[in-house]
């Protein structure tokens, strides 16, 4: 291995938002070399997933770097202005991204950085000498330091993974599997974005299409909105992270938990077109029987029933007792996802602390273990008990890929003015 194996100052395992982002803030630095890898043969970002009208809950400035670096040729805008559209984009007045055309974006950064490598798996990283090692499926690579981006995959209750298939699936494979459904009868189950944004599809397909019944089950109490308000947004701002970061672990979990709100509810811009669809088939188009509501529930159990559909055990939250039962013939599970797992990490895995379920990180991101200071193990998107709900999100994605590579380079970037809202206690005269 040794001298035929190549050594960066920073290999990034991975090759979502989080790791674009780094691997964009590092481009063109002769200092600096680094390499991503990915194992996905080419780039991806919830293909499957992607129903024409979705668009972004963020802002178009929350891309791979603009509030790390405005000036980076791997913005947004600077895409838009290479793939000659800028003007265009301009008129069409877009209230969100498109979320396929944020996809596109994330394709044309890898395209335009050769430091991005797909088709190569990582299969174990081990730390020997003075630099880890990260051995995938082609060679081995040594790194000064490794930046984990692994980032989520799908979760359905654990019930229904014996029964996933082409009848039922997760709504990452939506696009797939939700064809030739004419006549019959859907569950949604889930009542964030993702569920809106497939029952609102399923409700407004053309009559050769249209499925008999779409019932959409939810276990919140309503299909509630988005917060996107001014100052909930202080949530996703830096100084907000860090001041996370130091509550205890039952603060925290209590936090995430009172505010999911603020990060899975639905686009109000989607909510009204679900309600303005469903008035359109009660009243207008003559199909009462198309549409069903049913949140403050709880889906206990599915089991298949005669000839070829599903049966859907399911407990009001409010009344105990009796269940209610739906019968369909096809689910589609809204039930978000999971940080993917880093099997990868075991030869390391008696070498890095642990909090919950979750390696423990510094305020850079780096996990806490026994080996020298200056070499280091960093995770993107895997610590949302630690950082909150702001971590998976892409809001402080160009932030915490900024703070990644201040800390390999040994410096502090300038950062931004405080929130507004006072975060931590004041001590004295105010």
């Amino acid at each position: 291995m040794g001298s035929k194996s190549p050594r960066y100052r920073c290999v990034g395992i991975g090759a979502g938002p989080a790791n674009l982002s780094l691997a964009a803030l590092l481009h063109g630095d002769p200092g600096m070399p680094n390499l991503v890898i990915d194992r996905k043969a080419e780039f991806t970002w919830h293909d499957d997933q992607l129903i024409p009208g979705a668009t972004l809950q963020v802002s178009l400035f929350k891309d791979l770097v603009s509030l790390s670096d405005p000036t980076s040729p791997f913005s947004f805008i600077a895409y838009l202005h290479d793939r000659g559209r800028i003007y265009h984009y301009l008129n069409a007045q877009f209230e969100k991204v498109p979320r396929e055309e944020f996809r596109n974006y994330l394709g044309w950064a890898c395209s335009r950085n050769e430091n991005v490598v797909f088709g190569e798996e990582a299969q174990a990283v081990d730390f020997t000498g003075d630099a880890f090692v990260v051995q995938t499926d082609k060679r081995a690579l040594l790194a000064d330091n490794v930046v984990v981006g692994v980032g989520t995959v799908p979760w359905v209750p654990m019930f229904a993974r014996p029964h996933l298939g082409s009848t039922q699936f997760h709504v990452s494979e939506f696009r797939s599997k939700a064809v030739r459904l004419r006549d019959k009868r859907v569950a949604v189950i889930g009542g964030g974005q993702s569920g809106a944004e497939a029952f609102l599809d399923l409700i407004s397909r053309p009559d050769s299409e249209l499925p008999h019944r779409v019932s959409w089950l939810s276990r919140r109490r309503n299909y509630f909105p988005i917060d996107d308000s001014p100052f909930t947004n202080e949530f996703y701002m830096p100084c907000h992270s860090d001041y996370f970061a130091e509550l205890d672990l039952a603060v925290r979990a209590d936090f995430n938990s009172q505010q999911v709100l603020t990060s899975d509810g639905i686009s109000e811009s989607t909510a009204r077109e679900i309600y303005q669809q469903i008035y359109v088939h009660r009243f207008i188009t003559g199909a009462p029987q198309l549409t069903g509501l049913y949140p403050n529930r709880e889906v206990v159990s599915v089991e298949a029933c005669s000839p070829d559909g599903w049966s859907i055990s399911v407990q009001h939250n409010d009344l105990a007792g009796g269940l209610e039962i739906f019968e369909a013939e096809v689910i589609i599970w809204a039930t978000g996802f999971q940080p993917a797992r880093m099997d990868f990490l075991a030869p390391l895995e008696q070498r890095l602390a642990r909090e919950d379920d979750e390696y423990q990180v510094d305020a850079d991101f780096a996990a806490n273990w026994d080996g020298p200071a200056d070499r280091n193990l960093f995770l993107q998107n895997a610590v949302r008990t630690q950082r909150g709900l702001a971590d998976p999100n892409l809001s402080l994605t160009a932030w915490r890929s900024q703070r990644i590579v201040d800390r390999i380079r040994g410096v502090r970037s300038r950062g931004q003015d405080p929130a507004f809202v006072e975060w931590s206690p004041k001590t004295g005269a105010r």
